[in-house]
């Protein structure tokens, strides 16, 4: 990701998803990578209660932690794709584990809350960044057909990471401390740069592949020429060269690519995120202290957050199992807009729960709903932008995303002091949380799907059915290698035939590769080095 060709000048063309082999190491890095991600601000909350004895605090200034933490996981998205972009995917992730764990090492020595806050929630918290968003990337470009699958076990991280990072916390906190602790979770945050080295680029391992290929190809049927043989060779490297010098050189890959603003449904995923970030966060963190004021004991009020933890882990793969279905594939915007209706109607009508019941019936709808959201949220936005612009544009939601993280849940914090009514907090988050639903929905159906509904059809190939992206592409591959074999001669009929048949080969190929090159992006299709046919300009905007 992000690596130049350096004889050209220019970004590798696109590689088709193994969808397999090497991917599933790569997806046990991207769940571990999340798991530490969303779970690891949450877990730190078993130290506040000794950090406020030994630094004379509040809570309120021990929970800055957490909120720095998120903060720099949201607000740092841009960055991240910068460095993306520049430097690919593997060197980032392992900065970023270095940095992460130097923050708890370094946070275990000090001696005042300010320093707490630039150790342990800068620089961890940057690390993290700079794990979670290439982690993501590298799915993406390792998994096309099964991708949904892929996005729902590797969201699965986060629960599962959250019910056994915080029982951990709590016996390092008894044995050790809170110093001895954020050492050891230091350690642990080590595991990033293992995560970080197994993301192997793609691209340029097939790229190597190829090369060797073609060499032997070359050598093959240069061989038997005889005394001609270097005459030949020279005459066709001549060649080459010339037509090299003939190509303008292209681009490179943007830093950060905001082209991707002019993507209707990159714009509308956006504004429908914004909305649903501002209420989706508010019921578990205001759920104990609610349950508490119900008159519900302290032990069970706790375990209401391991219910939605525990029905979160298995809701998030069972919702990628789903969304990979190609009856649902080319819907997922439609099913994402449901498990957002779904968790806004759950908070609704869960507002008025008033015993211990209702309220792990509320955890138990609420599990689902959020595993829902979770599995689908990257699923959908890929499916918009696609694999070539993803790296651009989850820095961009993810910024976005940052300043509704920061006006929700301490909105809601501040009317439960005014009003001290737990009732109307759940009826305006599930509100919000319904809103974005249903923009989602209406503006994908009318700005986008009637808009595709009035352009005339273009032509399509009849044998080309229904299948996915890739399949698409090896199409496209195999009618090229038919036309290169029916233009490729007899090879040893004579000395000048041989060099004419190569130089055809080689001119095929280059003319396939510069097809894929100007193929526009951005359009949620994965495409082969043999270029774009009709069916996937169609597809430049559905989700």
């Amino acid at each position: 990701m992000g690596r130049r060709d350096p004889e050209e000048g220019r970004l590798p063309a696109p590689v088709k998803p193994p969808d397999g082999g090497w991917g599933w190491i790569v997806l046990l890095g991207c769940f571990v990578i999340t798991g530490f991600s969303y779970a690891f601000p949450k877990a730190v909350s078993v130290y506040f209660k000794e950090l406020m004895k030994d630094f004379h605090v509040g809570y309120s200034d021990t929970a800055w932690i957490s909120s720095i933490m998120l903060a720099m996981l949201y607000g740092t998205g841009p960055v991240c794709s910068i460095m993306v972009n520049q430097f690919g995917c593997r060197p980032v992730m392992l900065i970023g584990g270095l940095l992460a764990s130097s923050g708890m090492i370094l946070a275990s020595f000090t001696t005042n809350i300010i320093e707490l806050y630039l150790t342990a929630g800068v620089l961890t918290g940057l690390g993290m960044a700079l794990n979670f968003q290439p982690s993501l990337i590298m799915l993406g470009t390792y998994f096309d057909k099964r991708r949904p699958l892929a996005n729902g076990l590797a969201a699965a991280g986060s629960p599962v990471f959250l019910s056994s990072l915080s029982p951990l916390g709590q016996v390092l906190l008894e044995k050790f401390g809170w110093r001895g602790g954020f050492l050891i979770m230091g350690g642990l945050l080590l595991n990033c740069c293992t995560c970080g080295a197994v993301m192997r680029p793609l691209d340029m391992g097939m790229k190597r592949k190829m090369e060797k290929a073609q060499d032997k190809y070359e050598a093959k049927e240069m061989l038997p020429i005889g005394g001609k043989s270097e005459e030949g060779i020279s005459s066709a490297d001549g060649t080459k060269k010339a037509k090299k010098a003939k190509k303008k050189p292209k681009k490179g890959k943007k830093l950060l690519d905001f082209s991707i603003f002019s993507n209707r449904g990159f714009i509308i995923y956006t504004i429908s995120k914004f909305i649903l970030v501002l209420g989706l966060f508010v019921p578990p963190i205001l759920l104990v202290n609610y349950a508490k004021d119900t008159g519900v004991p302290d032990t069970e009020a706790a375990f209401l957050l391991s219910i939605i933890g525990f029905i979160d882990i298995f809701a998030r793969p069972a919702c990628g199992m789903v969304a990979g279905l190609k009856w649902v594939r080319p819907h997922v915007a439609y099913l994402f807009s449901f498990s957002m209706l779904f968790n806004g109607l759950t908070d609704i009508c869960s507002a008025r729960a008033s015993n211990y019941t209702g309220l792990v019936i509320f955890c138990v709808f609420f599990g689902i709903s959020y595993g829902m959201v979770g599995a689908l949220q990257f699923e959908v936005l890929m499916a918009i932008v696609g694999s070539q612009k993803f790296s651009s544009a989850i820095g961009l939601v993810l910024l976005i995303e940052a300043f509704a993280v920061l006006i929700g849940p301490p909105s809601a914090g501040r009317l439960v002091d005014a009003l001290k009514n737990y009732e109307v907090i759940f009826y305006l988050a599930g509100s919000e949380v319904v809103l974005s639903a249903l923009f989602l929905a209406m503006a994908t159906y009318c700005c986008l799907n009637r808009g595709k509904k009035k352009e005339p059809p273009p032509e399509k190939n009849p044998s080309v059915g229904g299948g996915s992206d890739t399949e698409e592409a090896e199409s496209d591959v195999q009618e090229a290698e038919e036309h290169s074999s029916d233009n490729h001669q007899p090879v040893h009929s004579t000395d000048n035939a041989v060099v004419v048949a190569s130089e055809e080969a080689n001119h095929v190929a280059e003319e396939q590769s510069g097809e894929g090159g100007g193929c526009p992006e951005g359009d949620g299709e994965v495409l082969a080095r043999g270029g774009c046919n009709a069916d996937q300009m169609v597809e430049r905007d559905r989700f």
